[in-house]
């Protein structure tokens, strides 16, 4: 019977992030990216001040800074996928995927502008009259309380999409990997590793949202130096190649083969069968993180939010993408995914130094994403219940890591799957409904900007 209930998760899985879906985010985002009349992406210069804090004030309603919301999102979405999942795009669909990639980034970056700006403008409160955003809130705030069953659908997804089972386990299979564990030991190896992560999971997750925000803050920069400073590193090595690359890239974008890689690359971020946006754009998580924000201004956090993709898809990724291809590995490498980036990483730096560094990454990367998904846990079940039962979510996170670490997770990564699809679908629904709201509401934000009245 479970095999039956395994295999009808795998079809459903597959079904639901079939071309319905797609053309929902996809279309769906080009529609932002172009009735947005690419407004918000003339302010980046305005979006990085309000980053540095130059418009944060301690009176305002919310949890966290601006640079402390935006880092929370982001370390949820730069993870291992960050890693593998370009690596698969590039076996799979060939350079070419990467352009994909970047077109991708730019309509992420108009989508998670009406998103977040969504999130603040429609913040709902919990019983103790705390600030509490995200879909569920934009939809019975924004639309009204006869859609409230949209929100919960949001709601209850989003229970199973934000447990932290894929992420456990390829963070354990990775070290697995990389220590190279005899075979006879990986059950006592994984278990042993699993309680470790769950420990330091759990001193950071039980301290609430502001020490999440506050550990993502210091987290995040150094994750995203440290890899830019290695890849920076490969590229120097083979500085000669790098006006081949990108000609290849560009040149290979649009061949046959490159188009369909190219809509994996956009897709296939967050590991095997995982298809979806690298930068999580419409799926409904980094509006629960930046409708904590500490803001008067929705504009202001959609602004922000905005860079999300940028730094995620536009950076990250685009290291990964062109280290892979600096090395050469990638020509008729047998097997992608993290594989490929390691034999990428060590061919060109010398003694294995490749590895190690990518092993840290890995372990930053994996343990940023580990924080934040508990609090979008917790604002789900909060939301479906109130704050104390939202509170046990955390126990049962942990619990799912220790598991997580020591069984084949091909069933739980298609019920994730499966629930990460249906959480777009109320996501942006509401978002394209409430568009006219945000797009009125931009108009006066930067018209205020112009006359100097911040």
């Amino acid at each position: 019977m479970f095999l039956s209930i395994q295999d009808l998760v795998a079809q459903f899985s597959s079904w639901v992030w079939g071309i319905p879906l797609l053309i929902l985010l996809i279309g769906g985002g080009l529609f932002l990216f172009i009735y947005s009349g690419l407004v918000p992406f003339r302010y980046m210069g305005h979006a990085i001040a309000i980053l540095r804090g130059k418009y944060d004030k301690a009176d305002s309603p919310g949890d966290l800074s601006h640079y402390e919301a935006l880092s929370s999102a982001i370390a949820a979405t730069v993870g291992m996928g960050n890693i593998s999942g370009v690596a698969i795009a590039i076996a799979t669909g060939g350079p070419g995927a990467i352009f994909w990639m970047w077109i991708s980034a730019f309509v992420g970056m108009a989508t998670k502008f009406f998103t977040c700006s969504l999130s603040v403008m429609y913040r709902g409160k919990d019983e103790n009259g705390n600030v509490k955003g995200g879909p569920m809130y934009v939809i019975t705030e924004g639309l009204g309380k006869k859609w409230k069953p949209l929100a919960v659908f949001f709601a209850s997804a989003g229970l199973i999409g934000t447990l932290p089972a894929f992420q456990a386990n390829q963070l354990t299979q990775t070290l697995i990997d990389v220590f190279q564990v005899h075979e006879t030991n990986h059950f006592t190896a994984k278990l042993l590793l699993g309680i470790s992560i769950a420990i330091i999971v759990a001193m950071v997750i039980f301290g609430g949202i502001k020490r999440i925000g506050s550990v993502a803050g210091k987290l995040v920069p150094i994750m995203v130096v440290v890899y830019l400073v290695t890849v920076l590193t490969i590229l120097f090595l083979r500085i000669e190649q790098v006006p081949a690359i990108f000609s290849l890239i560009f040149e290979d974008a649009f061949s046959g083969k490159s188009v369909l890689g190219g809509a994996l690359g956009v897709l296939i971020i967050t590991g095997v069968k995982r298809a979806a946006f690298s930068n999580e754009a419409g799926l409904g998580t980094a509006p629960m993180m930046h409708g904590t924000a500490k803001t008067k201004e929705p504009i202001r956090e959609g602004l922000v939010a905005m860079l999300g993709p940028a730094i995620d898809t536009l950076l990250v990724c685009s290291l990964t993408a062109l280290a892979i291809l600096a090395s050469g590995v990638w020509k008729g490498f047998d097997g992608n995914g993290i594989s490929m980036t390691l034999a990428a990483f060590d061919a060109v730096l010398p003694h294995n130094i490749g590895s190690v560094i990518l092993t840290i990454c890995v372990l930053i990367f994996a343990f940023s994403t580990l924080f934040t998904y508990s609090f979008y846990g917790f604002s789900c079940l909060s939301f479906l219940t109130n704050t104390k039962i939202g509170k046990s979510y955390n126990y049962i996170y942990i619990i799912t890591i220790v598991i997580a670490s020591i069984i084949k997770l091909d069933f739980v990564i298609n019920l994730i799957d499966s629930a990460y699809a249906l959480m777009a679908i109320p996501t942006v629904l509401s978002t394209l409904i409430l568009a006219p709201k945000v797009k009125r509401e931009a108009a006066k934000y930067f018209q205020k900007l112009k006359t100097n009245e911040f």
